[in-house]
């Protein structure tokens, strides 16, 4: 996410509004819902996730234990369980 100076999209009367409210702040303001994208739309980060967890998953399968994947990963055994259980639920 990028920032953008209020002074150079907004008129000075909306601005010195927001300021009544919040003067000096950084504020957030949502994308209306018809134009919110979904997480990891826009790198590939799901996607290296996804190929992360289906080797995870045929490490399981192949008999390796979770603290070992935990290792392996650097992750939690509470996160290697829920991929696991994730993964078993997808297929």
């Amino acid at each position: 996410m990028s920032y953008k100076k209020a002074e150079d999209i907004l008129p000075m009367e909306l601005i010195e509004l927001i300021q009544q409210y919040v003067d000096g702040e950084n504020i957030y303001i949502p994308r209306k819902a018809g134009n919110r994208q979904e997480w990891g739309c826009n790198t590939k980060t799901k996607q290296v996730l996804y190929v992360r967890n289906e080797q995870i998953y045929a490490d399981y399968l192949s008999g390796v234990k979770t603290s070992q994947l935990a290792d392996k990963y650097y992750l939690s055994e509470k996160s290697i369980q829920r991929i696991v259980r994730q993964m078993n639920q997808a297929i």
